[in-house]
């Protein structure tokens, strides 16, 4: 194999528009893989984890372009990587009309009431700001924008009477319009609430999926909850789901409050007119239960069954398990591996579904590591090398600073699926599938090839891998619903209508339930 890395100083480019150019890249004759990405610190060292090396690469910077590309030959890569620059001035002319500045964006929509921002970290809080002051909400995409600017963000929209979703929020639905990475759901009774995006889309798809539907779905960005922030967010869309006449029950789903903000908001859950109901993901603490007003879930699945409920709606089949069934199918899967082959290693791109898996692997008593860890003492020392059961958000900083999220550029989980596959210790391959608007277009086809070598190199090694999904999303998603499903259970995948259900397979699979 012959590999070629480059870098391009000072050359910055959208990333994005780089994960279609190294999709190109790797269309072409011969080329096995190709990366072409800014330089920060942790894609540089992906890179060298991937093979790749030069004198180069060891100076290269967050503003400087990187090209790394695997071929079968000399010949093939040179002819793939003089395609290259043309598609980077390509991409830069299409760019030129666009509007460059908040002021120029208005001109052309001068009735636009929201502003969606997706930047750099140390840029964002600037531009949301400049949008709060011309009147905008703001659904701020961007993570790393320091805690105090979110509170003056969150200050300032307070008293101009607007909404700041974010910093680092992944999913809304604003009457019935999806911003971010959302989900085609039907309108309906439910309002929610979230601090996390893939939570709001596992939510909303089952809401969906069991014949209801949604208001709106609001983001606060994931330390709105915190103390440090005080639910600033959170209040505000609180106090407008109350208001909503289209709102039936209100939802919250976060990360267990801090002290003072659960006082906030447990004074203004006692004064709704409306039911509310709380998913509170991780360990609650007893101060929780105890100052807690309303309905307390701690897992997504329980939460969509106590909003049902709430609705007089029936459970659905799909969120009624049989652990009898999962038990005898446990140990159908147990005959065809090997006796060393005893770890579960988790890949999600979803970071909610990541900390969801963590938390049951904790109420079941199994230990596990993980690069984004329920609390300190499940610390996995670099996110690169799996320990023992270890549970992967590849969303986290780490994978995505400079680089897509891995719900739209699946290239580091299907390199860790295949890494995965090397450890003749491993048993079980645990994912998640996000569907919806802004995801790729074919989430299980991007990985289906890496799935099956993975498995491939097990049986080679005389035992079997255990693959085990959920998908997250609808049949009115772009990707089709029923047809992901259909094509992961056509590959002797393990799939299972919600996230949590899979992750008590596998805990049932290890004889273990949370």
């Amino acid at each position: 194999m012959f590999r070629v890395c480059l870098v391009q100083k000072r050359r910055y480019f959208d990333s994005m528009f780089l994960m279609q150019v190294s999709q190109r890249l790797r269309a072409e004759p011969g080329i096995q893989e190709a990366a072409v990405l800014m330089g920060t610190p942790a894609n540089v060292q992906i890179l060298k984890g991937l093979g790749f090396s030069s004198p180069e690469l060891e100076g290269a910077g967050p503003d400087d372009l990187v090209v790394a590309v695997a071929g079968a030959s000399e010949d093939q890569v040179r002819q793939a990587l003089a395609k290259l620059e043309g598609w980077l001035q390509a991409g830069r002319a299409a760019a030129e009309g666009a509007p460059k500045t908040l002021v120029q964006a208005l001109a052309h929509l001068p009735e636009a009431n929201l502003a969606v921002i997706s930047l750099p970290g140390w840029h964002a809080g600037r531009e949301a700001k400049n949008a709060l002051e011309h009147g905008l909400n703001v659904f701020l995409f961007s993570s790393n924008v320091p805690v105090e600017e979110e509170v003056a963000l969150k200050r300032l929209a307070q008293a101009k009477g607007l909404l700041v979703m974010g910093p680092d929020c992944g999913t809304a639905l604003v009457a019935g319009v999806g911003l971010g990475f959302a989900n085609a759901v039907r309108r309906g009774p439910v309002g929610l609430i979230a601090a996390s995006g893939t939570g709001a889309q596992e939510f909303t798809s089952l809401i969906h999926r069991a014949g209801s539907g949604i208001s709106h779905a609001l983001g606060t960005g994931g330390r709105d909850f915190s103390d440090a922030v005080g639910g600033l967010t959170a209040l505000t869309a609180f106090s407008a789901l109350v208001e909503d006449p289209a709102t039936e029950i209100i939802v919250f789903l976060a990360k267990p409050p801090g002290p003072e903000t659960l006082a906030r908001l447990a004074a203004h859950v006692r004064r709704s007119p409306k039911p509310v109901v709380a998913c509170f993901l991780g360990v609650i603490p007893e101060r929780v239960r105890r100052e807690w007003p309303g309905r307390l879930t701690t897992t997504i699945d329980e939460a969509v069954v106590a909003t049902l409920e709430l609705l007089s709606l029936p459970r659905p089949p799909f969120l009624s398990g049989d652990p009898a069934a999962l038990a005898a199918l446990a140990e159908e899967e147990r005959k065809k591996l090997l006796p060393r082959q005893r770890f579960v290693r988790g890949i999600f791109a979803g970071g909610t579904f990541c900390y969801q898996a963590q938390l049951l692997f904790h109420l079941a008593r199994v230990p596990f590591r993980s690069n984004a860890p329920l609390s300190e003492e499940y610390a996995l020392l670099n996110p690169l090398r799996s320990e023992g059961h270890t549970l992967l958000d590849m969303g986290e900083e780490f994978f995505t600073q400079g680089r897509l999220h891995p719900m739209i550029d699946p290239t580091l989980r299907r390199e860790r699926i295949l890494a995965e596959a090397e450890d003749p210790e491993v048993a079980v391959l645990l994912l998640d599938f996000v569907l919806g608007y802004n995801a790729s277009p074919d989430p299980v086809g991007d990985l289906l090839p890496a799935l099956q070598e993975a498995r491939e190199r097990a049986r080679r090694r005389g035992g079997d891998l255990l693959l085990v999904a959920s998908v997250c999303g609808t049949e009115a998603d772009p990707q089709g619903f029923a047809r992901q499903v259909e094509r992961l259970e056509n590959a002797k995948v393990r799939v299972f209508p919600t996230q949590a259900q899979a992750v008590q397979f596998v805990l049932t699979f290890l004889g273990r339930r949370a």
